[in-house]
């Protein structure tokens, strides 16, 4: 039987030869930064004014938390001036003891079983559309372009900047990035614009965890965003988490199997609902796997961005089922399933 870490090398290989599908979240072993604590408010809690200065909230009954875009509220109320408005917040330098947390629980991670992560959030197509509302940010890519590239130069070089304090400090296996590409249906913008402002950015940022030390990129954004796989793998990404069904996953994992993986399937929507139940989950988890020949190329999961779901129970739950399934099929289970609680 494979550890865990040896067989995802073998399902993201093209002709690799895995004993079983990962389950999940198993392989990811996560941790955070200081920068990354005071990010996002509670799970029901109070909205709270995060380190770039966005309000943020995060209701009950909702997968995650989103910026608050009352006009008093907006970051940015003047693109042609957004200097006075945007200024990074720290992204290293923090003392000793604000890295004690996060290096307790990489200590505690089962290296032999899991890759060492650390999660990063928001990316920056998202961090611009909090800093300005979704509608007001799509419109400035074509009225001010310029302003826009200057606005993501500013969080590049914030996140270069907490990268290597990253890779110094904590020496991660692998880096799991969200940035929302897309709704459910399309891409929020076409190829060649996303191309012309998030690309070389992006290739910078994973091209620098790449060189030094990261094995491994995971990139969550749960929407369609098919026609930016090209895109994922010039930038260097290993996973693509969170691909709604509207992809065509499997078409996607037969045609790109060895250059990325895809680590989807199951639309949370599908599962992670008020009229939860465990039969639906097992429906779901068993259809989803019926359809691959072999695990290679593709990573089971719902499309939560992290090992947590909205009703509580339904991540572990789905864990289960695909255990059950790979023992079933394969003859070989493992389960490392670690829920994370939400907020």
């Amino acid at each position: 039987m494979l550890t865990v870490k040896e067989n995802v090398r073998e399902t993201l290989k093209k002709d690799g030869h895995p004993d079983r599908f990962v389950n999940q979240y198993e392989y990811l072993g996560m941790t955070f930064t200081p920068s990354v604590g005071v990010a996002m408010p509670k799970y029901g809690g109070e909205p709270i004014v995060n380190s770039w200065g966005v309000t943020m909230s995060w209701p009950e009954g909702t997968p995650g938390a989103f910026p608050v875009h009352t006009p008093d509220k907006i970051l940015i109320k003047d693109i042609e001036h957004w200097q006075d408005y945007l200024h990074a917040p720290q992204a290293s330098g923090f003392p000793d003891e604000a890295w004690e947390f996060p290096k307790m629980i990489a200590d505690k991670i089962d290296k032999e079983n899991q890759f060492l992560t650390v999660m990063m959030a928001p990316g920056i197509f998202e961090n611009c559309h909090h800093f300005m509302e979704i509608q007001r940010f799509l419109i400035a890519l074509y009225e001010y372009p310029d302003e826009v590239h200057d606005i993501i130069k500013v969080i590049r070089d914030f996140e270069l900047e907490k990268a290597e304090d990253i890779c110094s400090h904590l020496h991660p296996e692998a880096i799991f990035h969200h940035d929302d590409w897309g709704s459910q249906q399309s891409t929020f913008i076409s190829p060649a614009m996303f191309e012309d402002f998030f690309l070389d950015a992006y290739k910078e940022i994973y091209g620098y965890f790449h060189k030094n030390g990261v094995e491994l990129i995971v990139h969550h954004s749960d929407s369609y965003a098919a026609t930016l796989v090209p895109d994922m793998i010039e930038m260097g990404i290993d996973v693509w988490q969170g691909g709604m069904s509207t992809n065509n996953i499997h078409e996607l994992v037969e045609k790109y199997k060895g250059q990325i993986g895809f680590m989807s399937g199951i639309d949370s929507a599908w599962v992670d609902n008020p009229d939860y139940s465990r039969e639906n989950t097992r429906y779901w988890v068993r259809k989803i796997m019926d359809e691959y020949e072999t695990p290679n190329g593709f990573i089971p999961c719902i499309t939560q961005g992290g090992p947590m779901s909205t009703f509580p129970g339904v991540y572990s739950d789905a864990c289960e089922e695909i255990a059950a399934y790979n023992q079933e099929r394969f003859g070989v289970s493992s389960n490392f399933c670690m829920e994370m609680k939400l907020g």
